[in-house]
């Protein structure tokens, strides 16, 4: 009798289905801010990704929800939305502060990238990126 109950005794209203919605969309947004901060992993290659420039698209969104829906939310979707803001804006900047060694890395790869990208085109295919490589030996 008690299982019955509270599925069929209580249908959701039209602003609580809004309402979960929109803390949906907030979470939503904010897994993506976080997944490509590099905090949590990508769910289908497992490693952490870091592209700090969606990600930062992502909080844009997520301000911008703020700005356009001031006033017109609950106290707690409005809570959501503040606590939800601040700690994507924290997790950039701790993202963006630990990325230095990483980005100084980057360059030098980038340096390196052009050199070995002429040599294919001299020598063919062999001297590729090892994943290239990998590649052009199963063909």
């Amino acid at each position: 009798m008690n299982e019955p109950n509270p599925s069929s005794g209580h249908e959701p209203t039209r602003d609580e289905m809004l309402s979960a919605l929109f803390a949906h969309l907030v979470m939503q947004q904010s897994n993506m801010a976080m997944m490509l901060m590099g905090k949590t992993p990508h769910p289908e290659t497992g490693k952490p990704v870091r592209d700090f420039e969606s990600a930062k698209l992502f909080i844009d969104l997520l301000e911008m929800l703020e700005a356009k829906t001031k006033g017109n939310l609950t106290k707690e979707e409005q809570n959501l939305l503040k606590q939800t803001l601040m700690a994507v804006r924290m997790g950039f900047v701790e993202a963006v502060e630990s990325s230095p060694p990483q980005s100084e890395a980057k360059p030098q790869d980038d340096t390196k990238s052009p050199e070995p990208e002429k040599s294919p085109l001299l020598e063919g295919a062999a001297p590729a990126e090892e994943s290239h490589k990998k590649f052009t030996k199963k063909y």
